[in-house]
Protein backbone atom coordinates (compact mmCIF):
# COMPACT_ATOMS: atom_id res chain seq x y z
CA UNK A 1 0.00 0.00 0.00
CA UNK A 2 1.33 3.44 -0.91
CA UNK A 3 2.30 5.68 2.00
CA UNK A 4 0.30 8.80 1.15
CA UNK A 5 2.03 10.89 3.79
CA UNK A 6 5.22 10.82 1.74
CA UNK A 7 5.04 12.40 -1.74
CA UNK A 8 8.09 10.43 -2.85
CA UNK A 9 6.15 7.20 -2.32
CA UNK A 10 3.35 8.10 -4.74
CA UNK A 11 3.74 6.15 -7.99
CA UNK A 12 4.12 8.01 -11.28
CA UNK A 13 0.75 7.91 -13.12
CA UNK A 14 0.40 7.09 -16.78
CA UNK A 15 0.96 10.16 -18.94
CA UNK A 16 3.42 11.78 -16.55
CA UNK A 17 6.35 10.56 -18.62
CA UNK A 18 5.50 13.17 -21.24
CA UNK A 19 6.56 15.80 -18.71
CA UNK A 20 8.81 14.02 -16.25
CA UNK A 21 11.08 12.20 -18.66
CA UNK A 22 13.62 11.18 -16.04
CA UNK A 23 13.34 8.97 -12.99
CA UNK A 24 12.13 10.91 -9.97
CA UNK A 25 14.85 9.29 -7.87
CA UNK A 26 17.43 11.40 -9.74
CA UNK A 27 15.77 14.55 -8.50
CA UNK A 28 15.14 13.04 -5.09
CA UNK A 29 18.85 12.31 -4.62
CA UNK A 30 19.64 15.93 -5.35
CA UNK A 31 16.97 17.37 -3.11
CA UNK A 32 17.10 14.98 -0.18
CA UNK A 33 17.09 16.81 3.12
CA UNK A 34 20.19 16.55 5.27
CA UNK A 35 20.40 16.20 9.00
CA UNK A 36 22.26 19.16 10.42
CA UNK A 37 23.09 20.57 13.84
CA UNK A 38 20.49 20.52 16.62
CA UNK A 39 18.57 17.78 14.82
CA UNK A 40 17.40 20.09 12.02
CA UNK A 41 16.43 18.33 8.79
CA UNK A 42 17.79 20.98 6.46
CA UNK A 43 18.00 21.33 2.72
CA UNK A 44 21.19 23.16 1.88
CA UNK A 45 21.56 25.82 0.67
CA UNK A 46 17.90 26.95 0.95
CA UNK A 47 17.74 26.60 4.73
CA UNK A 48 21.14 28.19 5.30
CA UNK A 49 20.64 31.15 2.94
CA UNK A 50 17.09 31.95 4.00
CA UNK A 51 17.79 31.39 7.70
CA UNK A 52 20.94 33.55 7.79
CA UNK A 53 19.30 36.27 5.68
CA UNK A 54 16.33 36.49 8.02
CA UNK A 55 18.59 36.61 11.07
CA UNK A 56 20.66 39.37 9.45
CA UNK A 57 17.49 41.28 8.53
CA UNK A 58 16.23 41.15 12.11
CA UNK A 59 19.56 42.30 13.56
CA UNK A 60 20.11 45.16 11.10
CA UNK A 61 16.54 46.44 11.37
CA UNK A 62 16.72 46.53 15.15
CA UNK A 63 20.14 48.27 15.02
CA UNK A 64 18.98 51.04 12.66
CA UNK A 65 15.38 51.58 13.73
CA UNK A 66 15.40 55.32 13.05
CA UNK A 67 16.69 54.89 9.49
CA UNK A 68 14.66 51.98 8.19
CA UNK A 69 11.14 53.43 8.50
CA UNK A 70 11.50 56.00 5.66
CA UNK A 71 13.29 53.37 3.59
CA UNK A 72 10.42 50.89 4.01
CA UNK A 73 7.77 53.50 3.22
CA UNK A 74 9.66 54.69 0.14
CA UNK A 75 10.08 51.12 -1.10
CA UNK A 76 6.38 50.38 -0.88
CA UNK A 77 5.42 53.65 -2.56
CA UNK A 78 7.83 53.10 -5.45
CA UNK A 79 6.77 49.51 -6.12
CA UNK A 80 3.03 50.14 -5.99
CA UNK A 81 3.20 53.30 -8.11
CA UNK A 82 5.61 51.91 -10.72
CA UNK A 83 4.25 48.39 -11.07
CA UNK A 84 0.57 48.70 -10.23
CA UNK A 85 -0.28 47.70 -13.82
CA UNK A 86 1.79 44.55 -13.45
CA UNK A 87 0.13 43.43 -10.21
CA UNK A 88 -3.38 44.02 -11.61
CA UNK A 89 -2.60 42.33 -14.91
CA UNK A 90 -1.04 39.28 -13.25
CA UNK A 91 -4.04 38.81 -10.94
CA UNK A 92 -6.38 38.94 -13.95
CA UNK A 93 -4.39 36.14 -15.59
CA UNK A 94 -4.83 33.94 -12.52
CA UNK A 95 -8.61 34.46 -12.48
CA UNK A 96 -8.93 33.66 -16.19
CA UNK A 97 -6.87 30.48 -15.81
CA UNK A 98 -9.06 29.27 -12.93
CA UNK A 99 -12.25 29.86 -14.92
CA UNK A 100 -10.75 27.98 -17.88
CA UNK A 101 -9.94 24.99 -15.65
CA UNK A 102 -13.54 24.86 -14.41
CA UNK A 103 -15.15 24.69 -17.86
CA UNK A 104 -12.61 22.60 -19.82
CA UNK A 105 -11.94 18.82 -19.70
CA UNK A 106 -8.83 19.54 -17.63
CA UNK A 107 -11.20 19.90 -14.69
CA UNK A 108 -11.73 16.13 -14.67
CA UNK A 109 -8.17 15.41 -13.50
CA UNK A 110 -8.10 14.14 -9.91
CA UNK A 111 -5.46 15.30 -7.45
CA UNK A 112 -3.49 12.23 -6.40
CA UNK A 113 -4.54 10.09 -9.35
CA UNK A 114 -7.77 8.55 -10.61
CA UNK A 115 -8.27 6.37 -7.53
CA UNK A 116 -7.44 8.99 -4.89
CA UNK A 117 -10.01 9.79 -2.21
CA UNK A 118 -10.25 12.95 -0.06
CA UNK A 119 -8.32 12.98 3.21
CA UNK A 120 -10.76 15.38 4.92
CA UNK A 121 -14.50 15.95 4.97
CA UNK A 122 -15.95 19.04 3.31
CA UNK A 123 -16.51 20.67 6.72
CA UNK A 124 -12.93 20.17 7.88
CA UNK A 125 -11.55 21.10 4.45
CA UNK A 126 -13.54 24.35 4.20
CA UNK A 127 -12.57 25.32 7.75
CA UNK A 128 -8.85 24.96 7.02
CA UNK A 129 -9.18 26.75 3.65
CA UNK A 130 -10.84 29.75 5.19
CA UNK A 131 -8.79 29.98 8.37
CA UNK A 132 -5.49 29.78 6.49
CA UNK A 133 -6.58 32.02 3.62
CA UNK A 134 -7.55 35.38 5.08
CA UNK A 135 -9.02 35.09 8.55
CA UNK A 136 -7.08 37.95 10.17
CA UNK A 137 -7.65 40.17 7.14
CA UNK A 138 -11.42 39.81 7.24
CA UNK A 139 -11.47 40.67 10.92
CA UNK A 140 -9.25 43.72 10.41
CA UNK A 141 -10.78 45.10 7.21
CA UNK A 142 -14.38 43.81 7.44
CA UNK A 143 -15.61 47.07 8.97
CA UNK A 144 -12.84 49.52 8.09
CA UNK A 145 -12.52 48.96 4.34
CA UNK A 146 -16.17 49.52 3.30
CA UNK A 147 -16.16 52.73 5.34
CA UNK A 148 -12.92 53.92 3.74
CA UNK A 149 -14.09 53.22 0.18
CA UNK A 150 -17.50 54.79 0.84
CA UNK A 151 -15.84 57.97 2.14
CA UNK A 152 -13.49 58.25 -0.84
CA UNK A 153 -16.28 57.40 -3.28
CA UNK A 154 -18.68 60.00 -1.91
CA UNK A 155 -15.90 62.58 -1.99
CA UNK A 156 -15.03 61.75 -5.59
CA UNK A 157 -18.61 61.66 -6.77
CA UNK A 158 -19.35 65.09 -5.38
CA UNK A 159 -16.14 66.76 -6.50
CA UNK A 160 -16.66 70.16 -8.10
CA UNK A 161 -20.35 69.97 -7.32
CA UNK A 162 -21.19 67.17 -9.73
CA UNK A 163 -21.25 63.40 -9.86
CA UNK A 164 -18.36 61.47 -11.36
CA UNK A 165 -19.23 59.83 -14.66
CA UNK A 166 -16.03 57.89 -15.31
CA UNK A 167 -17.04 54.94 -13.13
CA UNK A 168 -20.69 54.49 -14.00
CA UNK A 169 -23.73 56.67 -14.74
CA UNK A 170 -25.76 57.36 -11.63
CA UNK A 171 -29.13 57.42 -13.33
CA UNK A 172 -31.90 57.79 -10.79
CA UNK A 173 -29.81 56.58 -7.89
CA UNK A 174 -28.63 59.11 -5.38
CA UNK A 175 -24.96 59.92 -5.09
CA UNK A 176 -24.93 58.45 -1.59
CA UNK A 177 -26.45 55.13 -2.63
CA UNK A 178 -24.07 54.83 -5.54
CA UNK A 179 -21.14 55.61 -3.25
CA UNK A 180 -22.25 52.73 -1.00
CA UNK A 181 -22.49 50.40 -3.99
CA UNK A 182 -19.08 51.42 -5.27
CA UNK A 183 -17.54 51.19 -1.80
CA UNK A 184 -18.87 47.65 -1.29
CA UNK A 185 -17.90 46.59 -4.82
CA UNK A 186 -14.35 47.84 -4.27
CA UNK A 187 -14.15 45.97 -0.97
CA UNK A 188 -15.45 42.72 -2.46
CA UNK A 189 -13.01 43.14 -5.35
CA UNK A 190 -10.13 42.88 -2.87
CA UNK A 191 -11.54 39.82 -1.08
CA UNK A 192 -13.28 37.92 -3.87
CA UNK A 193 -12.17 36.09 -6.99
CA UNK A 194 -8.72 37.60 -7.47
CA UNK A 195 -7.03 36.68 -4.17
CA UNK A 196 -8.52 33.20 -4.14
CA UNK A 197 -7.45 32.67 -7.76
CA UNK A 198 -3.87 33.43 -6.70
CA UNK A 199 -4.11 30.84 -3.94
CA UNK A 200 -5.80 28.31 -6.22
CA UNK A 201 -3.09 28.48 -8.89
CA UNK A 202 -0.29 27.87 -6.39
CA UNK A 203 -2.15 25.20 -4.45
CA UNK A 204 -3.26 23.27 -7.53
CA UNK A 205 0.22 23.43 -9.08
CA UNK A 206 1.84 22.08 -5.92
CA UNK A 207 -0.78 19.37 -5.53
CA UNK A 208 -0.54 18.13 -9.12
CA UNK A 209 3.25 18.03 -9.30
CA UNK A 210 3.57 16.46 -5.86
CA UNK A 211 0.67 14.01 -5.61
CA UNK A 212 0.31 13.16 -9.32
CA UNK A 213 3.86 13.48 -10.63
CA UNK A 214 5.68 12.24 -7.55
CA UNK A 215 7.84 15.34 -7.07
CA UNK A 216 8.70 16.89 -3.69
CA UNK A 217 6.12 19.18 -2.13
CA UNK A 218 8.06 22.39 -2.72
CA UNK A 219 7.80 25.37 -5.06
CA UNK A 220 10.63 24.30 -7.36
CA UNK A 221 8.70 21.18 -8.41
CA UNK A 222 6.12 23.33 -10.21
CA UNK A 223 8.73 24.47 -12.72
CA UNK A 224 9.95 21.04 -13.81
CA UNK A 225 8.18 21.28 -17.20
CA UNK A 226 10.04 24.54 -17.87
CA UNK A 227 13.45 23.93 -16.24
CA UNK A 228 13.84 20.17 -16.30
CA UNK A 229 16.69 18.84 -14.14
CA UNK A 230 17.81 22.40 -13.39
CA UNK A 231 15.13 22.60 -10.70
CA UNK A 232 17.46 20.50 -8.53
CA UNK A 233 20.26 23.08 -8.94
CA UNK A 234 20.61 26.81 -8.32
CA UNK A 235 17.49 27.85 -10.25
CA UNK A 236 15.46 25.66 -7.90
CA UNK A 237 17.31 26.96 -4.86
CA UNK A 238 16.47 30.54 -5.88
CA UNK A 239 12.78 29.66 -6.37
CA UNK A 240 12.50 28.00 -2.96
CA UNK A 241 14.42 30.78 -1.21
CA UNK A 242 12.12 33.42 -2.74
CA UNK A 243 9.17 31.33 -1.55
CA UNK A 244 10.55 31.35 2.00
CA UNK A 245 11.03 35.14 1.96
CA UNK A 246 7.59 35.76 0.45
CA UNK A 247 5.90 33.48 2.96
CA UNK A 248 7.70 34.90 5.97
CA UNK A 249 7.13 38.58 5.14
CA UNK A 250 3.57 38.04 3.90
CA UNK A 251 2.78 36.21 7.10
CA UNK A 252 4.52 38.85 9.23
CA UNK A 253 2.25 41.48 7.65
CA UNK A 254 -0.84 39.53 8.67
CA UNK A 255 0.52 38.95 12.16
CA UNK A 256 1.16 42.68 12.45
CA UNK A 257 -2.45 43.47 11.53
CA UNK A 258 -3.67 40.80 13.94
CA UNK A 259 -1.54 42.06 16.81
CA UNK A 260 -2.65 45.66 16.25
CA UNK A 261 -6.33 44.69 16.24
CA UNK A 262 -6.14 42.25 19.16
CA UNK A 263 -4.29 44.83 21.24
CA UNK A 264 -6.82 47.54 20.32
CA UNK A 265 -9.65 45.21 21.32
CA UNK A 266 -8.06 44.30 24.65
CA UNK A 267 -7.48 47.98 25.38
CA UNK A 268 -11.08 48.75 24.37
CA UNK A 269 -12.43 46.13 26.79
CA UNK A 270 -9.90 46.06 29.61
CA UNK A 271 -7.82 49.24 29.25
CA UNK A 272 -4.46 47.45 28.98
CA UNK A 273 -2.99 50.29 26.88
CA UNK A 274 -2.43 50.42 23.15
CA UNK A 275 1.34 50.75 22.95
CA UNK A 276 4.16 49.25 20.96
CA UNK A 277 5.29 47.33 24.04
CA UNK A 278 1.88 45.76 24.56
CA UNK A 279 1.80 44.68 20.90
CA UNK A 280 5.22 43.06 21.26
CA UNK A 281 4.13 41.21 24.39
CA UNK A 282 0.99 40.08 22.59
CA UNK A 283 2.97 38.74 19.61
CA UNK A 284 5.31 36.87 21.98
CA UNK A 285 2.40 35.35 23.90
CA UNK A 286 0.52 34.27 20.78
CA UNK A 287 3.70 32.89 19.22
CA UNK A 288 4.08 30.75 22.34
CA UNK A 289 0.54 29.43 21.85
CA UNK A 290 1.36 28.75 18.20
CA UNK A 291 4.34 26.69 19.35
CA UNK A 292 1.98 24.49 21.35
CA UNK A 293 -0.13 24.03 18.23
CA UNK A 294 3.04 23.12 16.29
CA UNK A 295 3.86 20.45 18.85
CA UNK A 296 0.31 19.07 18.63
CA UNK A 297 0.62 18.44 14.87
CA UNK A 298 -1.53 19.22 11.82
CA UNK A 299 -4.69 17.30 12.71
CA UNK A 300 -4.70 17.96 16.45
CA UNK A 301 -3.39 21.53 16.13
CA UNK A 302 -4.29 23.48 12.99
CA UNK A 303 -7.33 21.44 12.01
CA UNK A 304 -8.94 21.60 15.46
CA UNK A 305 -8.21 25.30 15.94
CA UNK A 306 -9.52 26.04 12.43
CA UNK A 307 -12.79 24.27 13.15
CA UNK A 308 -13.20 26.11 16.47
CA UNK A 309 -12.51 29.41 14.76
CA UNK A 310 -15.00 28.71 11.99
CA UNK A 311 -17.71 28.01 14.57
CA UNK A 312 -16.94 31.26 16.39
CA UNK A 313 -16.76 33.23 13.13
CA UNK A 314 -20.09 31.74 11.96
CA UNK A 315 -21.70 32.57 15.31
CA UNK A 316 -20.45 36.17 15.21
CA UNK A 317 -21.58 36.57 11.60
CA UNK A 318 -25.04 35.18 12.41
CA UNK A 319 -25.28 37.51 15.41
CA UNK A 320 -24.48 40.56 13.26
CA UNK A 321 -27.09 39.52 10.69
CA UNK A 322 -29.80 38.98 13.32
CA UNK A 323 -29.28 42.06 15.51
CA UNK A 324 -28.00 44.40 12.80
CA UNK A 325 -30.02 45.75 9.88
CA UNK A 326 -31.13 42.23 8.90
CA UNK A 327 -33.19 43.05 5.83
CA UNK A 328 -30.56 45.46 4.53
CA UNK A 329 -27.85 42.82 4.98
CA UNK A 330 -29.80 40.06 3.23
CA UNK A 331 -30.87 42.23 0.32
CA UNK A 332 -27.51 43.97 0.29
CA UNK A 333 -25.75 40.64 -0.28
CA UNK A 334 -27.32 40.32 -3.72
CA UNK A 335 -27.06 44.03 -4.46
CA UNK A 336 -23.37 43.99 -3.59
CA UNK A 337 -22.78 40.96 -5.81
CA UNK A 338 -24.45 42.84 -8.66
CA UNK A 339 -22.37 45.96 -7.94
CA UNK A 340 -19.22 43.83 -7.87
CA UNK A 341 -20.05 42.37 -11.29
CA UNK A 342 -20.87 45.82 -12.67
CA UNK A 343 -17.71 47.53 -11.47
CA UNK A 344 -15.35 44.57 -11.90
CA UNK A 345 -14.08 45.57 -15.38
CA UNK A 346 -13.20 49.10 -14.22
CA UNK A 347 -11.73 47.99 -10.89
CA UNK A 348 -9.50 45.33 -12.50
CA UNK A 349 -8.32 47.48 -15.42
CA UNK A 350 -4.48 47.51 -15.16
CA UNK A 351 -4.21 50.73 -17.15
CA UNK A 352 -7.07 52.71 -15.65
CA UNK A 353 -6.26 56.15 -14.33
CA UNK A 354 -9.50 57.05 -12.58
CA UNK A 355 -8.13 56.71 -9.05
CA UNK A 356 -4.38 56.30 -8.51
CA UNK A 357 -4.77 56.14 -4.73
CA UNK A 358 -7.20 53.23 -4.94
CA UNK A 359 -5.23 51.30 -7.53
CA UNK A 360 -1.79 51.86 -5.97
CA UNK A 361 -2.55 52.33 -2.29
CA UNK A 362 -5.11 49.55 -2.06
CA UNK A 363 -5.21 47.12 -4.97
CA UNK A 364 -1.50 46.88 -5.83
CA UNK A 365 -0.67 46.36 -2.15
CA UNK A 366 -3.40 43.75 -1.72
CA UNK A 367 -2.34 41.77 -4.78
CA UNK A 368 1.31 41.85 -3.68
CA UNK A 369 0.24 40.74 -0.19
CA UNK A 370 -1.85 37.86 -1.52
CA UNK A 371 0.97 36.83 -3.88
CA UNK A 372 3.49 36.87 -1.05
CA UNK A 373 1.07 34.76 1.00
CA UNK A 374 0.48 32.32 -1.86
CA UNK A 375 3.32 29.85 -1.11
CA UNK A 376 2.06 29.62 2.46
CA UNK A 377 -1.65 29.32 1.72
CA UNK A 378 -1.10 27.38 -1.51
CA UNK A 379 1.09 24.71 0.04
CA UNK A 380 -1.21 24.36 3.02
CA UNK A 381 -4.26 24.00 0.75
CA UNK A 382 -2.38 21.50 -1.42
CA UNK A 383 -1.56 19.32 1.58
CA UNK A 384 -5.21 19.02 2.61
CA UNK A 385 -6.77 18.69 -0.88
CA UNK A 386 -5.72 15.25 -2.10
CA UNK A 387 -8.57 13.34 -3.72
CA UNK A 388 -10.46 16.35 -5.11
CA UNK A 389 -10.96 16.77 -8.85
CA UNK A 390 -9.47 19.90 -10.41
CA UNK A 391 -12.95 21.25 -11.14
CA UNK A 392 -14.15 20.54 -7.60
CA UNK A 393 -10.96 22.02 -6.19
CA UNK A 394 -11.12 25.26 -8.18
CA UNK A 395 -14.85 25.79 -7.60
CA UNK A 396 -14.48 25.26 -3.86
CA UNK A 397 -11.27 27.26 -3.44
CA UNK A 398 -12.30 30.08 -5.79
CA UNK A 399 -16.05 30.52 -5.50
CA UNK A 400 -17.15 29.36 -2.05
CA UNK A 401 -14.69 31.50 -0.01
CA UNK A 402 -15.47 34.45 -2.30
CA UNK A 403 -19.19 34.15 -1.57
CA UNK A 404 -18.52 33.88 2.16
CA UNK A 405 -16.29 36.96 1.95
CA UNK A 406 -19.10 38.89 0.23
CA UNK A 407 -21.52 37.92 3.00
CA UNK A 408 -18.98 38.83 5.68
CA UNK A 409 -18.22 42.25 4.21
CA UNK A 410 -21.90 42.93 3.62
CA UNK A 411 -22.80 42.09 7.21
CA UNK A 412 -19.94 43.85 8.98
CA UNK A 413 -19.36 46.72 6.57
CA UNK A 414 -23.06 47.20 5.86
CA UNK A 415 -23.89 47.34 9.57
CA UNK A 416 -21.18 49.93 10.18
CA UNK A 417 -22.35 52.07 7.26
CA UNK A 418 -25.93 51.85 8.54
CA UNK A 419 -24.79 53.04 11.97
CA UNK A 420 -23.02 55.99 10.37
CA UNK A 421 -25.66 57.01 7.83
CA UNK A 422 -28.90 56.02 9.53
CA UNK A 423 -28.04 56.35 13.23
CA UNK A 424 -25.54 59.22 12.97
CA UNK A 425 -22.90 57.24 14.89
CA UNK A 426 -19.57 59.01 14.46
CA UNK A 427 -17.36 56.84 16.69
CA UNK A 428 -17.11 54.06 14.09
CA UNK A 429 -16.18 56.49 11.35
CA UNK A 430 -13.57 58.33 13.42
CA UNK A 431 -11.96 55.31 15.10
CA UNK A 432 -8.54 54.01 13.95
CA UNK A 433 -8.67 51.10 11.50
CA UNK A 434 -7.86 48.47 14.12
CA UNK A 435 -10.61 49.74 16.45
CA UNK A 436 -13.50 50.13 13.99
CA UNK A 437 -14.74 46.53 14.49
CA UNK A 438 -15.08 47.00 18.24
CA UNK A 439 -16.75 50.41 17.89
CA UNK A 440 -19.30 48.82 15.55
CA UNK A 441 -19.93 45.97 18.02
CA UNK A 442 -20.24 48.46 20.89
CA UNK A 443 -23.39 49.89 19.29
CA UNK A 444 -25.05 46.44 19.27
CA UNK A 445 -26.45 44.32 22.13
CA UNK A 446 -24.08 42.11 24.16
CA UNK A 447 -21.15 44.28 23.12
CA UNK A 448 -18.78 42.98 25.81
CA UNK A 449 -19.35 39.36 24.81
CA UNK A 450 -19.15 39.89 21.06
CA UNK A 451 -16.07 42.09 21.37
CA UNK A 452 -14.36 39.39 23.42
CA UNK A 453 -15.31 36.80 20.79
CA UNK A 454 -13.84 39.11 18.17
CA UNK A 455 -10.55 39.25 20.07
CA UNK A 456 -10.50 35.46 20.42
CA UNK A 457 -11.12 35.11 16.69
CA UNK A 458 -8.21 37.40 15.84
CA UNK A 459 -5.90 35.55 18.24
CA UNK A 460 -6.85 32.07 17.01
CA UNK A 461 -6.52 33.18 13.38
CA UNK A 462 -3.13 34.51 14.44
CA UNK A 463 -2.19 31.12 15.93
CA UNK A 464 -3.38 29.05 12.97
CA UNK A 465 -1.60 31.34 10.52
CA UNK A 466 1.65 31.15 12.46
CA UNK A 467 1.46 27.38 12.84
CA UNK A 468 0.50 26.80 9.20
CA UNK A 469 3.17 29.21 8.00
CA UNK A 470 5.91 27.48 9.98
CA UNK A 471 4.73 24.15 8.56
CA UNK A 472 5.02 25.47 4.99
CA UNK A 473 8.43 27.13 5.43
CA UNK A 474 9.64 23.99 7.16
CA UNK A 475 8.55 21.88 4.20
CA UNK A 476 10.25 24.19 1.67
CA UNK A 477 13.55 24.39 3.55
CA UNK A 478 13.55 20.61 4.09
CA UNK A 479 13.40 20.05 0.33
CA UNK A 480 9.72 19.14 0.19
CA UNK A 481 9.69 16.61 3.02
CA UNK A 482 6.44 16.79 4.96
CA UNK A 483 7.67 15.05 8.10
CA UNK A 484 10.75 17.07 9.03
CA UNK A 485 11.62 17.26 12.75
CA UNK A 486 9.35 19.38 14.91
CA UNK A 487 12.37 21.37 16.11
CA UNK A 488 12.73 22.85 12.65
CA UNK A 489 9.14 24.02 12.56
CA UNK A 490 9.61 25.50 16.02
CA UNK A 491 12.59 27.46 14.66
CA UNK A 492 10.51 29.04 11.91
CA UNK A 493 7.53 29.68 14.18
CA UNK A 494 9.78 31.66 16.53
CA UNK A 495 11.30 33.65 13.69
CA UNK A 496 7.90 34.53 12.23
CA UNK A 497 7.12 36.25 15.52
CA UNK A 498 10.54 37.91 15.63
CA UNK A 499 10.18 39.28 12.10
CA UNK A 500 6.72 40.67 12.90
CA UNK A 501 8.09 42.34 16.04
CA UNK A 502 11.12 43.67 14.19
CA UNK A 503 9.06 45.26 11.44
CA UNK A 504 6.61 46.78 13.93
CA UNK A 505 9.50 48.29 15.89
CA UNK A 506 11.34 49.38 12.75
CA UNK A 507 8.46 51.05 10.95
CA UNK A 508 5.04 49.92 12.10
CA UNK A 509 2.43 48.54 9.69
CA UNK A 510 4.00 50.53 6.85
CA UNK A 511 7.20 48.48 7.16
CA UNK A 512 5.21 45.24 7.22
CA UNK A 513 3.35 46.25 4.07
CA UNK A 514 6.56 47.32 2.33
CA UNK A 515 8.20 43.94 2.83
CA UNK A 516 5.08 42.11 1.64
CA UNK A 517 5.09 44.17 -1.57
CA UNK A 518 8.83 43.81 -2.14
CA UNK A 519 8.69 40.00 -1.94
CA UNK A 520 5.38 39.81 -3.80
CA UNK A 521 6.78 41.51 -6.91
CA UNK A 522 9.42 38.91 -7.94
CA UNK A 523 7.13 36.11 -6.86
CA UNK A 524 4.39 37.36 -9.18
CA UNK A 525 6.75 36.76 -12.11
CA UNK A 526 7.29 33.19 -10.94
CA UNK A 527 3.55 32.61 -10.63
CA UNK A 528 2.92 33.70 -14.22
CA UNK A 529 5.45 31.09 -15.34
CA UNK A 530 3.79 28.59 -13.02
CA UNK A 531 0.53 29.03 -14.97
CA UNK A 532 2.27 27.69 -18.08
CA UNK A 533 3.79 24.79 -16.14
CA UNK A 534 0.42 23.91 -14.58
CA UNK A 535 -1.29 23.76 -17.96
CA UNK A 536 1.42 21.46 -19.30
CA UNK A 537 1.14 19.25 -16.24
CA UNK A 538 -2.64 18.91 -16.43
CA UNK A 539 -2.65 18.34 -20.20
CA UNK A 540 -0.73 15.09 -19.72
CA UNK A 541 -2.77 13.74 -16.82
CA UNK A 542 -5.31 10.92 -17.26
CA UNK A 543 -8.86 12.22 -16.76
Amino acid sequence: MTDQSDPSAIPMPEGAADIIDTDYEIGQDNITAQVGPFGLDIHNPVFVISGLTIVGFVVLTLMFQNSVEPMFNGLRSWLTSSFDWFFLGAANVFVILCLVLIVTPLGKVRIGGKEATPDYSYAGWFAMLFAAGMGIGLMFFGVSEPISHYASSIAGMTQEGGARTDWAPLGAATVENEAIRLGMAATIFHWGLHPWAIYAVVALSLAIFSFNKGLPLTMRSIFYPLLGERVWGWPGHVIDTLAVFATLFGLATSLGFGAAQANAGLDFLFGIGDTETSKIILILAITAVALLSVLAGLDAGVKRLSEINMLLAAALLLFIILVGPTIAILTGFFKNLAAYAEYLPALSNPFGREDDNFRQGWTAFYWAWWISWSPFVGMFIARVSRGRSVREFVICVLLIPSVVSVLWMTAFGGTALSQILQDGLTTVKEAPLELKLFEMLAALPLAQITSFIGIVLVIVFFVTSSDSGSLVIDTITAGGKVNAPVSQRVFWCVFEGLVAITLLVGGGLGALQAMAVSTGFPFAILLLLACVALYKGLANEPR
